[in-house]
């Protein structure tokens, strides 16, 4: 019997196993694919499945799903125990209920020693952890059965000793369980401060309680036990010492002899923490730093008034910080030096910032102007009810600072000393003239530190300097003129290098200076002689400072010298009697004094104030016209006498025609004089003088330049004004004149004279032939103009290229001319 199948049958078979095969053999290379990325990829990140229906990795591992398991086991065991034995407890016999709660406990705490002998650690350790639970619940059983009457402080703080020692011994018995030490650790923290109020003890027993656990803590820190002990001990430490400091600041408050002895306690456990936390130290250090200053300035405070709280707690800072320079290298570590340096100087901070009100009134306080100018009253003080010691504490702060070294420190020196003086009239509340004489001290103080601050930066390193690029070839390196690092060309400061000691002495020198100056002022204004005293010292002041300073310093006094003498001016106007106006022309002495002194000596700051002097000036003459114009005039003679000066030539002679010319205006109108060219030709004249020198110097200039302005200054008012008059002389006068500027502009072929010229000489004879034309229009029949009109079209159109070439080509003539 033939059992082989058909041909086309067989062949059908051989391609499905085929095509099995290759699906077999690509599922195979896919899984070993696969098989290779697990073996050689990094094991946190987990493979992505290899081809459909591969198992996904898990998102979590075996052995955090067993601590899960474990911890859910051990707590819902925990919770079940506490049900029993709070709940269910009456159901059952005193011997019964003994045995059960016996029964479990032994079992779970005997159960971790047979768990960890078969590798079972984390079970170990969740079963122990139940047995913990379980000697707690064991404790409050006894306490409920045995001993009811016992109060229950004093028991809690027996029984929580007991199972400190307890846990602590089981730890030692079954050392691979990590949970007991630190549990035993935990426990420690309550029988001192249980025990003592279960004894009565006050808030200052139950602090010194947990002061001393804190210290057995402290001590744990440095023994070579456990991590997890350590970790547990540091933080029941922390703990404890952040409830007993505020409880030790209360009390130093209240009961300064109590409280001072438990924060020195404080202090002295941070310290030893310090020590065996180092990491940390420097924090520590604050905190004891901190402590300290309230422990020993808590017993002064309180035998002292209250104004001398905070110089108290000032000292104490201060003292605290010295120490961050010992005078024995080594004394104290680095780290805990810089924690008291950090105390020490915030406390001190802090007092300063007390005492800074009075520094403000002393500024700020003269600004009050209600008592009126030179009325012979002051306002009322402001903050005079502040304490005097503020004074004691800027003065100790300035002290410190400049023994502290450094550039900051001689910085805060400088800065505290002159805020010890401007607090001084207020604080110590002087007299008006004492206080007038402290403030212009002050001024003076000041400006000397500005002048010459290498004296005050003596001793400190200077940065050093940049390195400066080399010049190109050619060119002249400069050099820099300016103090304090700037060099001052052409009246813009260049920064020149980092700022140095001295540039920021002189910078705080110069800012004071002006702020006592400024509140000197102020306050004298409220008497005449004052005024004029406290004006005659500060324009020698800064007129000192202005000679004998640099750069920055210099051109800030100079233009500081100008406004003292503008105030004595303008002083010295109201005290005789003046008007406005008249002090207006006594205020233009001081532009002509800088322009004066500008000759020898030269100062960016000086003659723009001085500019600014003469504008009050001249703006208080205002509503006199005829004053005005008289001031105007000095104006522009100051400032054609600076015109003189090569480097101020062309500003100032601007400047002078533009104060001539308003001058004249002014005179003009005072005197009524309404005619247009009164007030154009006084224009036209020196314009056209200056274009002609200018066409001289460059023969290329276009004549629209040189000529065109002043021209047009005076043609066209004078259009606008023979529109507009009647009679026939002024049409003459400017016709005569414009066809006289036409023909220079054709002789010498001048284009804006020759087009504004005639041009003006069109619209005159225009505006003479308008009348003629309107009465010949009126006289012929009204069909006359539109066949003129017609008639002239049809000529126009007739020549029209001809009159176009002739356009061109005059067009051409005149772009010819210039």
């Amino acid at each position: 019997m033939d059992t082989n199948p058909p041909p086309v049958e067989e062949l059908r078979r051989v391609d499905a196993e085929l095509a099995r095969l290759d699906a077999r053999r690509a599922e195979l290379l896919a899984r070993r694919a696969w098989l290779l990325g697990v073996l050689y990829a990094p094991p946190a990140r987990p493979a992505a499945p290899p081809f459909p229906g591969a198992v996904t990795p898990a998102e979590t591992s075996p052995r955090g799903a067993q601590n899960v398991l474990l911890t859910l086991g051990g707590t819902l065991l925990a919770i079940a125990a506490l049900a029993f034995t709070l709940v269910s407890w009456g159901s059952m016999g005193i011997a019964g209920r003994s045995a059960v709660l016996l029964a479990v406990t032994s079992a779970a705490l005997a159960a971790p020693a047979v768990l960890l002998r078969r590798g079972l650690a984390s079970t170990a350790e969740a079963v122990g952890a139940l047995g913990l639970v379980l000697t707690v619940l064991d404790a409050y059983a006894l306490h409920r059965v045995a001993l009811p009457g016992t109060d229950g402080l004093g028991y809690a703080a027996v029984a929580s000793a007991v199972l400190a020692g307890l846990w602590a011994g089981y730890g030692g018995l079954l050392r691979r369980l990590r949970l007991p030490f630190p549990a035993a650790v935990a426990a420690a923290q309550l029988p001192l401060p249980l025990g003592v109020l279960a004894a009565g003890g006050g808030p200052a027993a139950v602090a010194w309680a947990a002061v001393l656990t804190a210290a057995a803590d402290v001590l744990l820190l440095g023994r070579p036990v456990r991590a997890e002990a350590r970790i547990a001990a540091g933080a029941s430490a922390g703990v404890l010492a952040a409830w007993a400091l505020p409880v030790g600041t209360w009390l130093s408050l209240t009961s300064p002899w109590t409280g001072a002895p438990l924060l020195l306690g404080c202090a002295a456990l941070c310290l030893y923490a310090a020590r065996a936390v180092r990491p940390a130290a420097s924090a520590l250090a604050v905190v004891a730093g901190l402590a300290a200053v309230a422990a020993v300035g808590g017993p002064p405070r309180a035998a002292l008034p209250p104004e001398w709280t905070v110089p108290v707690y000032a000292v104490c800072g201060l003292a605290l910080a010295s120490l961050w320079r010992p005078v024995r290298a080594g004394w104290i570590p680095g780290a805990v030096r810089a924690g008291f340096g950090l105390a020490g100087g915030g406390v001190a901070a802090v007092g300063v910032l007390w005492a800074l009100p009075p520094v403000l009134a002393g500024v700020l306080g003269p600004a009050d102007r209600s008592a009126g100018l030179w009325s012979g009253r002051h306002a009322a003080p402001v903050l005079a009810d502040h304490p005097a010691t503020a004074v004691l504490v800027l003065l100790l702060g300035a002290v410190a600072a400049a023994t502290a070294g450094g550039v900051w420190g001689r910085w805060g020196a400088v800065a505290l000393g002159w805020a010890l003086l401007t607090a001084l009239p207020v604080a110590l509340e002087l007299s008006y003239a004492a206080g007038l004489a402290v403030r212009l001290v002050a001024t003076a103080a000041a400006l000397g530190l500005a002048v010459r601050p290498g004296a005050a930066a003596r001793g400190l390193p200077e940065p050093e300097p940049e390195p400066e690029p080399e010049p190109a070839p050619g060119s002249v390196p400069e050099r820099p003129e300016g103090a304090w690092g700037a060099s001052w060309t052409a009246g813009a400061a260049v920064p020149a290098a980092p700022p140095a000691p001295g540039a920021l002495l002189g910078w705080t020198g110069l800012a004071a200076a002006l702020a006592s100056a400024g509140s000197a002022l102020l306050l004298a204004l409220d008497v005449r002689a004052a005024t004029f005293v406290v004006l005659g010292v500060l324009l020698a002041l800064f007129t000192a400072a202005a000679v004998l300073g640099a750069g920055a310093v210099r051109e800030t006094a100079a233009g500081a010298a100008v406004l003292a003498a503008a105030g004595l001016a303008g002083a010295g106007a109201a005290a005789a009697g003046l008007s406005a106006a008249a002090a207006g022309l006594v205020l233009l002495l001081v532009p002509a004094g800088t322009a004066a002194l500008a000759v020898r000596v030269r100062s960016v700051a000086a003659e723009p104030t001085g500019v600014a002097v003469g504008a009050l000036g001249v703006a208080l003459t205002v509503p006199r016209p005829a004053v005005l114009a008289l001031a105007l005039a000095l104006g522009g003679v100051v400032a054609a006498a600076t015109a003189l000066r090569p480097e101020r030539r062309r500003a100032a002679s601007w400047a002078a025609g533009a104060l001539f010319l308003a001058a004249a205006w002014v005179r003009l109108a005072v005197w009524g004089v309404s005619v247009p060219e009164a007030y154009t030709l006084p224009v036209t004249v020196p314009a056209l003088v200056v274009g002609l020198l200018r066409r001289r110097r460059d023969p290329e200039a276009s004549s629209w330049a040189a000529y065109g302005p002043g021209l047009a200054v005076t043609l066209v008012p004078g259009l606008a004004a023979v529109w507009s008059d009647p009679d026939w002389v002024r049409p003459l006068l400017l016709g005569a004149g414009a066809l006289a500027v036409t023909l220079l502009g054709a002789r010498f072929r001048l284009q804006a004279p020759l087009v504004l010229g005639g041009t003006a000489l069109v619209l005159v004879g225009a505006h003479e032939l308008a009348p003629y034309v309107v009465q010949l229009v009126g006289a012929l029949p009204r069909w006359l103009p539109p066949a003129a009109a017609g008639l002239l079209l049809l000529a126009v159109g007739a020549t029209y290229e001809r009159r176009l070439c002739e356009a061109r080509m005059l067009r051409e003539r005149l772009a010819r001319m210039r």
